[in-house]
C-alpha cells in the first residue's frame, strides 16, 4: 500500500482522537478572534454555533431560517412553536403509522386481548407462536414510536420542541422493555411530553404522573391502602421534582406514597365495584384510573404540612408543592443547563435560571431564555460533547437536509450500537448528560464507521422495508454552499488539512462527518 493511501487512515485516527474531548475554542471563541478582521462573518458563525445547540444540528434549511428571520425571531418561533409543517413524504410515513391511527386506550385493550387468548391456548405449539405474535406486534409498536419519534427530529421545524422532548422524555424516563409498555411509550412520548415541552414544568409533570406508562413502569398500580409501593413516590422527589439534595426525608417518600394510593390503571373494559359510599371519588380516564377503593384517606404529612385525606385531589396538592419548590427550580434548571451548557454549568447561570423559574411558575420557554441571552451560553458553544442521539441526528440533518428518508432502521441500530436506543434506559434515571458517559474509544471507532456509511451513500437510509424494497439515490452533497458560506469558517485547521487531502468525495465526507467539530455542538 502507497503512503499516500496511508495517510487518510492517520488522519482520520487524529480526527478521532481529537473528538475524544472538547480541547481549544470553539466557534463562538474561533469567531471572537476573527472580529477584528470581518465583524459579519463573525455574527454568521456565531449563529451557526447557536444553531447547532439549540437546534438537533444545522442543516440548509435551518441555516436558510436564522439568515432569513434573524437569530432573535427565529429563536422566538423555536421557544413559541405553532404546529410543525413536515415535509409531505416526511408526514404521510408517520400519518401511516398505527400509533398515529388507533388511539392508545383502544391499542392497549386490543393487544391485552391478544396477551390474555395467547396464553389461553392449549396446544403447546400454537400457544408459543401466538406468544411470539404477540410480542412481535408490541415490537413493532415500539419500533413505529422510535422511528416517529427520529423523523420528527430531523424534520420538524419546531427543533428546540423537539429537542426539549427528548430531554423531558429522558428526564421522566421510563422503559419500553416492561410490561406491555411497547404499545405506550408512542403516546406517552406525543401526548404526555411533546406537547409541555416547553410549557408550564407543573404541567408537564403532572401529564407524566397521570399516564399509565409511567404508572406502570414505576409500579403504582401495586401501590394501595396497607400495601404500600414506595418506588414512585421516591422517584417522583429524587428523580422528577426536588433532587436527590432537595430537602425531604424517608417520611415524606412514605408519605407521598400513602397520596398515591389507588393511582393506576385499567387495561380492561370493565370498572371495577366500588363502595357505594366511594362512588362519586372513581376516576377514570382512558387507561388511567382512581380506584378509591385502594386509596388511603387518612391524613398526610407530607414536606411539612397536612394534607388533608380526600381522594385523587391529595395528588394534585402533592404536584403543586413539588412544581413550585425551590429545590425543585433549582434541580430542574441545574439538569437543563448542564443539558445545553456543560456538564458543570456555572453556578450563577442556575441560579438566574430557578429565579426565572420560580417567577414564571415554572415557565420552561421562559428559563430557557434566559439561559440562551447568557454570556456562559455563548462561552460554552462548540465545547458540549454530542451525545449518541445528537451525533446521529446531527449527521442525517447536515447530510440530507429536507430530503425525505425512507428508512429510518439505520439510525436506530446506530443508537443501539451506541447504548443510547430511545425508551431503552432500564433504569429509572434517564440517559447521562455528561461528555464523559459518551467520549469512550469504542464510542468514537463506532461513530467513524457510521461517518463512513453516511458518507459513501451507503448507510440504507434510502431503502425501504419488505419482500420489494424501493431504493434511491442517496450520495451527500456535503462539500456544498452550506459548508464553504456557515461551516468552513468555523473549521479549526487540522480539519481543514484533512478534508483538502481527502482522495474521493466519499473520503470527503467520511473526514467531515467524523471531524472534532462534527462531534460537538
Amino acid at each position: 500500500m502507497t503512503p499516500h493511501r496511508l495517510l487518510p487512515t492517520t488522519l482520520i485516527s487524529l480526527l478521532l482522537l481529537a473528538g475524544c474531548a472538547a480541547t481549544g475554542p470553539g466557534p463562538a471563541a474561533q469567531a471572537d478572534h476573527r472580529a477584528q478582521s470581518s465583524p459579519a462573518q463573525t455574527s454568521s458563525a456565531q449563529d451557526v454555533a447557536m444553531l447547532e445547540r439549540v437546534s438537533w444540528g444545522v442543516s440548509g434549511g435551518s441555516v436558510r431560517q436564522v439568515q432569513d428571520k434573524g437569530w432573535n425571531a427565529w429563536l422566538r418561533t423555536q421557544l413559541h412553536p405553532g404546529k410543525a409543517a413536515l415535509p409531505p413524504a416526511i408526514a404521510a410515513q408517520i400519518d401511516a403509522m398505527t400509533i398515529s391511527q388507533v388511539p392508545l386506550e383502544q391499542l392497549v385493550i386490543s393487544m391485552e386481548q391478544k396477551r390474555k387468548e395467547s396464553a389461553g391456548v392449549m396446544d403447546d405449539m400454537a400457544k408459543q407462536q401466538a406468544q411470539k405474535d404477540y410480542q412481535q406486534e408490541l415490537n413493532r409498536l415500539a419500533r413505529e414510536a422510535a422511528t416517529r419519534s427520529l423523523l420528527l427530529d430531523v424534520y420538524s421545524p419546531n427543533q428546540l420542541q423537539q429537542q426539549l422532548s427528548w430531554f423531558w422524555l429522558n428526564h421522566f424516563s421510563v422503559h419500553q422493555g416492561k410490561h406491555n409498555l411497547r404499545a405506550m411509550v408512542g403516546d406517552y412520548e406525543a401526548n404526555a411530553i411533546a406537547p409541555h415541552a416547553l410549557g408550564k414544568f407543573r404541567d408537564l409533570l403532572g401529564a407524566t404522573v397521570h399516564h399509565p406508562a409511567m404508572l406502570r413502569y414505576l409500579d403504582n398500580e401495586a401501590n394501595a391502602a396497607k400495601r404500600i409501593n414506595e418506588n414512585y413516590a421516591r422517584e417522583l422527589m429524587e428523580l422528577h421534582t426536588l433532587g436527590v439534595n432537595g430537602g425531604y426525608s424517608q417520611m415524606d417518600v412514605q408519605e407521598l406514597a400513602r397520596i398515591l394510593t389507588g393511582v393506576g390503571v385499567n387495561l380492561g373494559a370493565d370498572t371495577p365495584k366500588v363502595k357505594p359510599a366511594l362512588q362519586s371519588q372513581y376516576v377514570r380516564r382512558g387507561l388511567f384510573e382512581f380506584n378509591p377503593n385502594r386509596h388511603d384517606y387518612g391524613d398526610k404529612q407530607f414536606l411539612g404540612q397536612t394534607v388533608k385525606g380526600r381522594g385523587l385531589a391529595e395528588l394534585d396538592e402533592a404536584l403543586d408543592r413539588l412544581s413550585r419548590s425551590p429545590a425543585t427550580a433549582h434541580f430542574i434548571s441545574g439538569k437543563l443547563a448542564q443539558y445545553f451548557v456543560g456538564d458543570n454549568p456555572p453556578a450563577p447561570l442556575v441560579a438566574r435560571m430557578a429565579a426565572t423559574f420560580q417567577r414564571s411558575d415554572g415557565l420552561i420557554a421562559d428559563v430557557l431564555q434566559t439561559m440562551f441571552d447568557s454570556p456562559e451560553f455563548r462561552q460554552s458553544l462548540g465545547k458540549k460533547f454530542k451525545d449518541p442521539m445528537h451525533y446521529v441526528v446531527s449527521a442525517v440533518r447536515l447530510s440530507y437536509d429536507d430530503k425525505p428518508i425512507l428508512n429510518a432502521g439505520p439510525m436506530l441500530n446506530w443508537l443501539s450500537r451506541m447504548g443510547q436506543s430511545l425508551y431503552g434506559r432500564q433504569t429509572p434515571d434517564g440517559y447521562p448528560l455528561t461528555d464523559a458517559s459518551w467520549a469512550s474509544p469504542g464510542q468514537m471507532t463506532t461513530r467513524f464507521d457510521i461517518a463512513r456509511t453516511i458518507g459513501s451513500g451507503s448507510a440504507g437510509l434510502f431503502k425501504t422495508d419488505g419482500p420489494q424494497p424501493q431504493e434511491k439515490v442517496a450520495f451527500p452533497q456535503l462539500a456544498s454552499a452550506l459548508y464553504y458560506q456557515a461551516l468552513q469558517p468555523g473549521l479549526s485547521p487540522a480539519t481543514r488539512q484533512a478534508l483538502d487531502q481527502a482522495a474521493s468525495p466519499q473520503e470527503w465526507n467520511t473526514f467531515l462527518l467524523s471531524s472534532p467539530e462534527m462531534m460537538h455542538r
